[in-house]
Parts: C-alpha cells; structure tokens; sequence
C-alpha cells in the first residue's frame, strides 16, 4: 500500500479496486478537480458535472472491467477509465450516452458566451464529436483509457498502479495496444507516458497523441512502497 499524509496527520492507505456504482460521484469530483491540464477546473463549469459526463461516466457504463479506482479513508483520490475497443465504444457512446445527454444540453448551449466558462466546448462535444470510422491509429491501438488523480494522491507511485491494473487486463483480453491524447499545457502528464514507454504518435494544436504496443515488454511495474 501506498502512505499518504491525511487531513488530520495521520497516513492514510490508498487502495485501488474495480469499479462500483457508488464510486461514479467520487469520480465526477475527481475529474472536475483536475479537468484543466491537471488543475482545478470548478470556476470554469457552471455544471460541475458535465466535465465528469464526457471524460468519466460513460467509460464504466460502456464496460466496467475496465474501470479502477483509488481510494483512501477520505473518498476517491484517482480513477483511470478504459475501453478495448475505441471505434465500438464511440458508437456505443452515440446512441446510448451522447444522444440523451443532448435532451439535457441541446445544442444552442455550445456557443461561447464570452464569460471564460467551458460548459459550451463540451455540449459541442457532444452534438459535434462523429465517431471517427476508419482511423488508422485504432488498427494497433484501439484502447485508450483517461487516468486523473488528486494532487493528496502523486507522488507515490499512485499513477503506475493504476496504469498497471488497467494494462493487465487490457493485455489479459489481447488487446494490441493503444493511444491517449495529452494536453500541451500538461507537460508532467507527457513525461509520466514516457517513462512508461509510451512514444508520441503525432502533434497536434492541442498536444500530443501517444501510444503504447501492448504486445511488446512487460507490464507496467508496480510500486507497493
């Protein structure tokens, strides 16, 4: 088990286990918290859910095998989400998350009002995000995962264990590979993928898209200090 220092002095284990239903608001939390290139992203949603709704919640919905979360005796610290199968779970994503969360923000929300608030980059996600058929970069790497943690939770090793429970089972379901997208404004983020052997795939405006052949090398090492 990880030691981290808890509120009252104390070290406090964190733990990691698969996904359970009660820990999807624990999730969304974690996700808002650190939803701007690892920072605190409340000021910049009016809903504090809908960042959680495009980046976290539909991934246990759609498969949650491929769901874990870290916790400790304050609630969760981190997650990492996953798919197998990037092109089945977009259409997936399509029918049974996207179009009845479009009921809820129709599409006149995804213009910008000018007040520096997000909301509307992830209602035009939703009515403007096609599932992207024929992309070459799933053919090797078809999985890709999102993996958020609260700053009580770096440092420790938190990262590598979490990234190794969603490997072993991507690898144990003879998955190839797969990729990830990082934002350029998160550098520390781009530096943990490489010294876990992912390499940068292409560039684009926004970051990097990096990816990792699960078919070579060992699984990610984990670290129990």
């Amino acid at each position: 088990m990880t030691a981290e220092p808890a509120a009252h002095g104390r070290p406090t284990s964190i733990g990691i286990r698969p996904f359970q239903p009660f820990d999807l608001p624990g999730m969304y939390r974690v996700c808002l918290l650190t939803g701007d290139s690892g920072g605190d992203a409340t000021a910049l949603y009016h809903d504090p859910d809908l960042l959680g709704h495009v980046y976290a919640g539909p991934y246990p919905a759609a498969d949650p095998g491929l769901t874990f979360v870290a916790s400790d005796a304050h609630g969760v610290v981190g997650y990492v989400v996953a798919t197998a199968d990037s092109a089945a779970y977009e259409k997936w994503r399509e029918v049974h998350w996207y179009a009845p969360l479009r009921l809820r923000h129709p599409e006149s929300m995804a213009d910008d009002p000018g007040d520096g608030s997000r909301d509307w980059q992830r209602v035009a996600q939703l009515h403007r995000t096609p599932p992207a058929d024929g992309d070459p970069l799933y053919e090797r790497h078809p999985a890709h995962l999102h993996i958020d943690i609260l700053p009580r939770g770096q440092g420790a090793g938190l990262g590598r264990r979490l990234m190794s429970a969603v490997l072993d089972e991507l690898r144990a379901r003879g998955v190839p590979g797969l990729h990830l997208g990082v934002g350029g404004g998160n550098p520390g983020a781009r530096a943990f993928y490489l010294a876990l052997g992912f390499t940068e795939a292409e560039r684009q405006d926004w970051g990097s898209v990096m990816v990792l052949d699960l078919r070579d090398g060992p699984a990610v090492q984990r670290n129990s200090s």
